[in-house]
């Protein structure tokens, strides 16, 4: 089952936050554990995700930090804040608040 677009694009912020929340990382690893925790079902593109992590930056959630990786290449490493770990506590909620909602209407319907 493929995500639609308006799916892909409303879980980004949340999911870029909670990868960041178990540690920091860079942009392609990101991509690489999102593919990994959707079986494969969402594969995002650089040219989608490096646009959301310069918003984030911007929101001061996230903050950037150049390093060397283990092959000696330079790459920008991002990292939660604190405001990033009370963003993502709300996203958490506010997705929970959401699936409860339709958690709901789905009964009601099965009722009828």
């Amino acid at each position: 089952m493929k995500y639609s677009k308006d799916f892909v694009a409303a879980s980004t912020t949340p999911l870029v936050l909670a990868v960041l929340n178990q540690g920091e990382s860079y942009g392609y690893a990101i991509i690489q554990k999102v593919k990994a925790l959707s079986n494969g079902e969402m594969e995002w593109a650089d040219g989608m995700l490096y646009p959301i992590l310069h918003r984030l930056q911007k929101k001061e959630f996230i903050e950037a930090i150049w390093g060397t990786s283990d092959t000696g290449r330079k790459r920008k490493y991002y990292h939660l804040t604190a405001l990033g770990k009370e963003e993502l506590l709300q996203q958490r909620i506010n997705w929970q608040q959401l699936n409860t909602m339709l958690e709901k209407l789905m009964g009601e319907s099965n009722e009828q």
